[in-house]
């Protein structure tokens, strides 16, 4: 890119206005259901077009968001939705499941791939191998500090965008489950419930654990800028038109090195204020807020004023055009601009009654282009023969002109390919499947489990404990971290090189820079949950990787998972407390932070159900479910292997669990089928 990149959230037609009319250089919408913001109005495949010609007619990109994921029966629809948008003219697709990326390579491989955020991308590994794959541009995670993109900026040449104002999730992207397992909506499939937004209490006492502060970055863009990002990205498809205006133009404001009015920026939506903590690493306290009445009430004293700054249409583009009047023939006017010209014949000029028609009536009649995206820059007039035309044919051949022109400058024509998807029917009558046995911690190891196919160990854990498994019968893979900020990696590959030498090669993980870290490391590869493999074309992509197996997503129902037929070994969960959350800043903490916390907690809702929070070494925190799944008395056709999740288990409970699933026996206490027998939204 040759310049910074404001890029501006658009849920339908009058958040499009706003923002281009603010000076957005960029924005981003979704359509149909294919997106993370399903319950925006969204732009449909037969009205993409329009939105698109509006915004390349006023030099705005146009990015449109397939970043959701998809299952088996959505994959024809999702192939119909992708052709729609290439022949849109669209600038690039945002994507988060790779049989979106296998869909937009098949049917229009010149379209430009943007990583979403929900790719979790948060080291230099997985950013890099992105790159190899051939994103032209990556959107960072959130949750980075501004050295750790700056470390990821150093070492890619893809184009970097950041989240610089609007809404913080507390969960990492692409990593939270709480909505899909409390409601069946699930964020990874645009319909989330936003039940961190609730009262959640810690065990300080202090409430909305869960709930951060907006990020408003505008103060810091100058960093950011110097550091080299390339697009600057506002939160927000779900908010009104006047939002989008105020945080386009405070944007633009900021990177020009002018005022801004803060307050107007933060009574037009906000949580109890603003914060920068993840960028400038204070993940403290002060980044938690809500909603309160005052944040809802200061809107109205704004909104008006934000409402007039986008009222009038802008028209950028300097036009010449030229009108000749020959007796017996047709009015010709040649309509230019930006190096295009079209010429269009209207009716047949008249003799006058009393005057002909004068350059000025006819520049003041063909000036009137408030509609469109031109302005009349200079008119050449020709009338030997004296003649005259009505104001409504001069008006027709104004429209016709300049449609035609717009059409002429608005086109982007991609090659598009008529592909249909190849997705595999046949299910394989697989044998019953195999055991895998995941542990938090090395103590809760039992010898019951050397019955198990492999043992899965945290990285740490696996290193505290080397000369123990070392002598262990049963195969030992690693489970890396699930987030690995880039100044771990070198760290991370130095562990898994001193796990190496004792003979243990296999690792798991669930992100795409883990992938990238475990082969480098000489690794073989197993994904884990996080990867969000619900579809048949997502799991062939990770064989093509390189992975051994695939673990598929909780987020799968019985139907779901039978569904599955790639050609590639994969497994399930059966039980365990599920990852529904993994936070970089911590609910437990307390105003003086960590304290005497053993990183062993829990986080009680509204309801007064607690929930287990684990702390990885001060790293993250992961939030699970206050429930463990257990599928182990379903029907389990049509895969290789299923995991006990162990976590807050001890050893006797890890062993009477495994043994009473090899029994056939069901375990006792509360238990729940996740969602194995429910249908997502």
């Amino acid at each position: 890119m040759t310049s910074f990149e404001i890029l501006a959230p658009v849920g339908a037609q009058e958040q499009l206005k706003a923002a281009v009319r603010s000076g957005a250089n960029a924005v981003y919408l979704g359509v149909d259901n294919f997106n993370a913001r399903r319950n925006a109005d969204n732009f449909t495949t037969e009205n993409l077009k329009d939105a698109v010609k509006y915004c390349h007619l006023r030099d705005v990109r146009v990015f449109v968001t397939l970043n959701t994921l998809i299952f088996d029966k959505e994959i024809d629809e999702l192939y119909k939705t992708v052709k729609a948008i290439a022949e849109s003219g669209a600038d690039a697709i945002i994507v988060q499941d790779f049989a979106t990326v296998k869909a937009v390579k098949e049917i229009c491989p010149d379209m430009p791939l943007h990583a979403s955020t929900q790719m979790a991308v948060h080291n230099v590994a997985g950013a890099k191998l992105l790159e190899e794959m051939g994103f032209s541009r990556i959107v960072l995670a959130r949750e980075l500090s501004l050295n750790e993109m700056k470390m990821i900026r150093e070492a890619i040449n893809a184009e970097l965008e950041v989240f610089v104002h609007g809404a913080h999730c507390m969960s990492t992207s692409g990593n939270c489950y709480l909505s899909a397992m409390l409601g069946e909506r699930s964020g990874n499939r645009g319909l989330c419930a936003q039940g961190c937004r609730l009262n959640w209490t810690n065990t300080h006492g202090r409430e909305y654990a869960l709930s951060l502060k907006d990020m408003s970055y505008l103060d810091n863009i100058k960093d950011l800028m110097k550091i080299g990002i390339d697009s600057f990205k506002i939160e927000g498809r779900m908010k009104r038109p006047e939002y989008v205006a105020a945080a386009v133009s405070s944007l633009k404001k900021a990177m020009n090195n002018e005022y801004y009015d803060k307050l107007t920026l933060r009574s037009v939506f906000s949580r109890s204020g603003f914060t920068d903590g993840y960028l400038k690493n204070k993940r403290t306290v002060d980044m938690f807020g809500y909603r309160v009445k005052e944040d809802v009430t200061s809107a109205s004293t704004v909104l008006k004023e934000l409402e007039n700054s986008y009222k009038d249409e802008i028209r950028p583009n300097k036009a010449s055009a030229k009108l000749i009047l020959k007796k017996d023939e047709p009015a010709t006017l040649l309509f230019s601009s930006k190096g295009a010209s079209v010429t269009v014949k209207g009716e047949i000029p008249q003799e006058p009654r009393t005057s002909p028609l004068s350059e000025e009536i006819a520049l003041r009649n063909l000036s009137k282009l408030g509609d469109t995206s031109f302005y009349l820059d200079s008119l050449g007039f020709e009338n030997e023969d004296s003649l005259t035309l009505p104001a409504s044919a001069i008006n027709a051949l104004r429209r016709d002109a300049a449609n035609l022109l717009e059409e002429e400058l608005a086109n982007k024509e991609y090659k598009i390919n008529a592909v249909t998807p190849n997705i595999p029917h046949n299910i394989t009558n697989l044998s019953k499947p195999k055991t895998r046995i995941r542990l938090e911690s090395f103590s809760q190891y039992s010898d019951a489990f050397e019955k198990a196919d492999l043992l899965i160990l945290p990285l740490e854990e696996a290193l505290s404990n080397l000369e123990e498994i070392e002598c262990l019968p049963v195969k030992i893979a690693v489970e890396l971290p699930q987030l690995i900020y880039p100044e771990d990696e070198k760290e991370t590959l130095k562990k898994l090189s001193a796990i190496k030498r004792t003979g243990i090669v296999r690792g798991v993980t669930g992100n795409i820079g883990g992938i990238a870290i475990l082969k480098k490391a000489g690794f073989k590869v197993y994904g884990s949950h996080g990867l969000n493999i619900t579809n048949s074309l997502s799991a062939k992509s990770y064989k093509d990787m390189g992975l051994e197996d695939v673990t598929l997503s909780f987020e799968l129902s019985e139907k779901g998972i039978k569904n599955i037929c790639a050609d590639c070994t994969k497994g399930i969960y059966i039980y365990g407390y599920l990852p529904i959350m993994l936070l970089r800043n911590c609910p437990q903490k307390s105003e003086n932070g960590c304290g005497k916390c053993n990183g062993k907690s829990v986080l009680t809702d509204r309801k007064g159900i607690e929930f287990p929070l684990l702390c990885q070494n001060k790293k993250y925190s992961v939030l699970h479910n206050s429930v463990p799944l257990y599928i182990g008395d379903k029907n389990l056709s049509n895969l290789n292997f299923v995991t006990f999740y162990f976590t807050v288990e001890n050893k006797k409970e890890c062993e009477k669990l495994y043994q009473a699933y090899l029994n056939g026996k069901s375990p006792e206490g509360k238990k729940t089928n996740g969602l194995y027998t429910r249908e997502l939204l």
